[in-house]
């Protein structure tokens, strides 16, 4: 593909050789001939006159200094980026259409066209499948399983009764959607008496959900995850949450019972939250941190508990100094001793 094809992709503007062939994509600290790479985060700038690639795509106000190098200059040289990837790497997971022999599909399930179900799928009964959705092998969908149209389904996924996908969802390998919540009450020295999940869990349209996640049952109700979410792997999704739209979650995070996470929210990893609480639209909450309490306005949040970014920052820088304030106390004491016995004093 040659640079001024690409520049059309993407909506941009070449400088230098637009005759120049790419037949790759590479990162930019290892391309060599014929790669084509970007620059959208400055601190890769330093790579730039290193770079064996061929072209890159940059910024509108990126300075073109090497004369060997064809430029692309877009608005946004990530989304152009991932234009030009989708071109050069197709996703070649997707299976011919059909019910492979080794599938169970129950009775009263109806699979739209183009429905491909791979080796020892389990469809249990009263289930529907929208057009064009795969689901690879091994996994299993519980009686009454809704799947909307163009979904993926990745291997070894365990889906549970009842529970509704909408269109143009992906789930990865290992992933479980609607295992019971962890309901249970104290019955005194006996034990404990386990609280029926009847409830169930919603998927709207337009949701990636990573491997190796759990999304729980609402005990009753609706456990939702709203239209335009991102779940990455290893994330816990508690009874009766509800995840708001374009909310993007990253590993490890886990969200606590009948929570409710706002629109547009960014949950970085190992975010932990109680349940019973809720957070505005457009919130970030940093790596690491606990939230204890509902969080009212948009804005970043940090620590453990979590606070507002900049009084979290305040409250690290002093505890940082809390060592040399330490020796400063003791050394005045000290010298408090001193002047005490000099003078006399009891």
């Amino acid at each position: 593909m040659l640079v001024q094809d690409i520049a059309r992709l993407v909506n941009g503007e070449f400088v230098g050789d637009g005759e120049r062939e790419i037949i790759r994509i590479g990162k930019i600290e290892e391309a060599s001939e014929g790669d084509i790479s970007f620059i959208a985060n400055p601190k890769y700038a330093k790579y730039h006159d290193t770079t064996g690639a061929s072209a890159l795509i940059v910024s509108q106000d990126f300075k073109a200094t090497r004369p060997d190098l064809a430029y692309i200059r877009v608005s946004d040289p990530y989304a152009a980026f991932l234009q030009v990837l989708r071109v050069f790497a197709p996703s070649t997971d997707r299976p011919a259409p059909g019910v492979h022999p080794t599938a169970v599909v129950g009775p009263d399930v109806s699979l739209g066209s183009d429905v491909s179900i791979g080796p020892h799928v389990v469809i249990g009964s009263g289930s529907t499948i929208g057009a064009g959705t795969v689901i690879f092998p091994n996994t299993v969908l519980g009686s009454g399983v809704e799947v909307g149209r163009d979904c993926c389904i990745y291997a070894n996924v365990s889906i549970y009764r009842a529970t509704r996908i909408g269109n143009n969802v992906m789930v990865h390998s290992g992933t479980v959607i609607g295992a019971d919540g962890f309901g249970f009450v104290p019955r005194g020295d006996e034990g404990w008496d386990k609280v029926p999940q009847v409830g169930c869990v919603v998927i709207e349209d337009d949701v990636e959900i990573g491997a190796n996640c759990t999304i729980d049952r609402a005990t009753l109700g609706e456990t939702r995850i709203c239209r335009g979410v991102k779940l990455d792997n290893l994330i816990h999704i508690a009874h009766n949450v509800v995840i708001g739209r374009n909310t993007a979650i990253a590993a490890q995070a886990g969200i606590s019972g009948s929570t409710r996470i706002g629109a547009a929210n960014l949950i970085a990893g190992q975010v932990g939250i109680v349940g019973h609480i809720e957070t505005a639209d457009q919130v970030i909450i940093e790596a690491q941190s606990g939230v204890s309490k509902s969080i009212r306005k948009p804005g970043r949040y940090f620590g453990h508990p979590v606070k507002e970014h900049a009084q979290a920052l305040r409250q690290e820088g002093a505890l940082r100094q809390l060592p040399d304030l330490l020796q400063e106390i003791r050394d005045m004491r000290n010298r408090i001793a001193q002047l005490e016995a000099a003078l006399g004093v009891a």
